[in-house]
């Protein structure tokens, strides 16, 4: 008696019933004495199968073309039209873009050249100013250098007008002081004339 394996022998108390190896096996065959064939294969139902066929693809296509490619060509066509009109839209929103920026760019240089311009006047109007200041102020400082020599020369003029009288009491108290007498006027006049005018 062979050894009983532990991996494919069933413990004592389990409901599993083991197979003699020995036996022989046994296979239950159709009734008929023969095996069947498969059903496609069939000659018999191949023209029943057929027809089905012709109708199951007939009403496919019926279905597919009168309910779905229809759906599905006007989803697609939707599709295209708003594709189409998405751009449109951005070509426009470009153009526009473009517009704007080109009038930015022109608003930009008309505020840069009058910018530019103001500058330009406002540098000649105070040039302008400037210049009218330093005039006047040059007019105005030759009116007081006129009036400064013209009371120079009259102040000289005085003074030297008063020089004879200053240098007759000056040449009368110095001989006084050296004689201790005072000198005679017609002599002290006379010295006078002969002593050379100052310039």
């Amino acid at each position: 008696m062979a050894e009983k394996n532990p991996l494919t022998t069933p413990p004592p108390n389990s409901d599993v019933k083991t197979v003699d190896p020995n036996a022989t096996a046994h296979t239950e065959h159709p009734a008929g004495g023969h095996s069947a064939a498969f059903p496609p294969f069939e000659t018999h139902t191949f023209l029943a199968q057929l027809i089905w066929l012709a109708l199951a693809f007939g009403l496919l296509y019926y279905l597919m073309s009168k309910i779905a490619l229809p759906r599905i060509e006007s989803i697609l066509h939707d599709r295209a039209n708003r594709l189409s009109a998405d751009l449109d839209e951005a070509q426009r929103m470009k153009a526009e873009a473009d517009a704007a920026g080109a009038a930015y760019e022109k608003s930009l240089r008309d505020a840069q050249a009058k910018a530019q311009g103001i500058a330009q006047e406002t540098r000649n109007a105070v040039s302008a100013e400037a210049d009218a200041k330093r005039k006047t102020l040059e007019a105005e400082l030759n009116q007081r250098l006129a009036a400064s020599e013209a009371t120079i020369r009259s102040r000289t003029a005085e003074a030297m007008g008063n020089v004879r009288g200053i240098a007759g009491e000056t040449a009368s108290a110095i001989v006084e002081r050296l004689t201790g007498r005072a000198p005679d006027p017609a002599t002290l006049s006379r010295a006078l004339d002969g002593t050379p005018a100052l310039h």
